[in-house]
């Protein structure tokens, strides 16, 4: 059978790290993984749990994280050459930017036959000035020349690449989108929603607006704190605020709530029966959407956000800005609405619509729930991406991974 190496930066909460163990786990025994990933940051939420549940067991790489350190990331280099020299794979697939780097010029190095690169979102806006921006950027054509395939996880993110960023011509670029366990958002709902307003006091009659996700720059949860502030000015509903996550912008968030007077409590600390509160990390996101009312992200770029696909197959209408690849998996005003990046007044008005009509909220949840259902099913990936894989073996000349050979 072909022999894959897959290569991740860092497992932590979130779709990439979903995305990369389901492929592990679901495509073999079709192909033998090997699945490698890197260290994360003291702030991040690690996502142990999905190699806990799949009975994973990956390859770590201490020195792979996020940030770029030279003196870690060359011992890195070193230790994934010295895996693909012991596995010798057919297939290097890596996943997000740093592991994209390293893995592809350790399997360049090595002369492996098919080399992969998926890009679940990228760090070429709002992460860096322009200067660093282009260095990234000019790093990924080179790469990029040197991948046998490239997979991009949304249409609007191959146009990007392809046509915004000219990493790579588009023919390269293949479209496979995200795949999930959807079925535990659909299971139980009614007591699973009991369970988290009664942990957190919110009472029938109160709509709980969330937003899921790393609580950093690039999420911007600032329009979230302005969006809360007007929207209490417009309404007579009662609301409540709940952030899910956490980050090193947190304290920078709650300053924002106090200013907006807004009272605000921080769970880990404490909790206390406020109209906003931060519940830090999460695992069992099923039944903290199983809780809310309507799910909102207001990030300034993004890939596939996974939480938008977990919100329609819990039944939960959005609101989103218009970034990455969330006009890709949501149908703006049939499960919910897509505003213009950072704005505020779009942003209130498309929550303040929902906040005023049950119906309409009723009516995106079923039409989401439907759409996400035949989409993104882990099913279809792993089907996806074993003919991406055979495809590419194949333009290589490469039938079995007995006929590898490296020098």
């Amino acid at each position: 059978m072909p022999r894959v190496l897959r290569i991740h930066n860092r497992l932590i909460i979130g779709g990439p790290a979903i995305n990369v163990t389901y492929l592990s786990k679901y495509m073999e025994p079709e192909f033998e993984t090997t699945l490698v990933i890197g260290g994360k940051d003291d702030h991040e939420q690690g996502a142990d749990y999905l190699i806990e549940n799949l009975e994973l067991q990956p390859v770590v790489v201490e020195e792979m994280k996020r940030k770029i350190f030279p003196l870690q990331d060359g011992i890195a280099y070193r230790k994934i050459k010295e895996l693909i020299e012991i596995h010798k794979p057919d297939i290097v697939h890596t996943h997000a930017a740093k592991s994209g780097i390293i893995g592809r010029l350790a399997a360049d190095a090595c002369k492996v036959p098919v080399v992969v690169h998926t890009f679940h979102g990228h760090v070429f806006h709002s992460y860096f000035n322009s200067f660093t921006t282009n260095i990234f950027i000019n790093i990924e054509r080179y790469l990029a020349a040197r991948s046998t395939g490239i997979v991009a996880i949304s249409e609007s993110q191959k146009r990007e690449l392809a046509e915004v960023y000219k990493i790579c011509d588009p023919d390269k670029i293949k479209i496979i989108s995200l795949g999930l366990d959807l079925d535990k958002f659909q299971i139980n709902q009614e007591h699973k929603r009991q369970t988290f307003r009664s942990q957190y006091q919110i009472q029938d009659d109160e709509l709980a607006i969330g937003i899921i996700g790393r609580v950093v720059s690039v999420k911007n949860h600032e329009l979230f704190v302005a969006a809360a502030k007007n929207l209490l000015a417009k309404t007579t509903q009662k609301l409540r605020f709940i952030i899910i996550g956490d980050g090193d912008r947190r304290k920078h968030i709650e300053t924002l709530f106090a200013e907006a007077g807004i009272a605000y409590s921080y769970v880990p600390e404490g909790y206390k029966n406020t109209t906003a509160f931060c519940t830090s990390w999460q695992t069992e996101i099923d039944k903290v959407l199983a809780g809310l009312d309507i799910v909102a992200l207001t990030s300034h770029n993004e890939g596939t956000p996974v939480s938008l696909i977990e919100a329609q197959a819990a039944s939960k209408p959005i609101v989103s800005t218009r970034v990455g690849g969330v006009a890709d998996i949501m149908v703006d005003e049939k499960a919910g609405y897509i505003t213009p990046p950072n704005d505020v007044p779009a942003f209130t008005d498309a929550l303040l619509q929902l906040v005023e009509n049950k119906n309409l909220r009723e009516a995106m949840s079923q039409f989401g729930k439907t759409y996400v259902q035949e989409k993104f099913s882990y099913q279809r990936l792993v089907k996806e991406m074993s003919a991406y894989y055979y495809q590419l073996l194949q333009q290589k000349g490469v039938k079995h991974s007995n006929l590898v050979t490296y020098p």
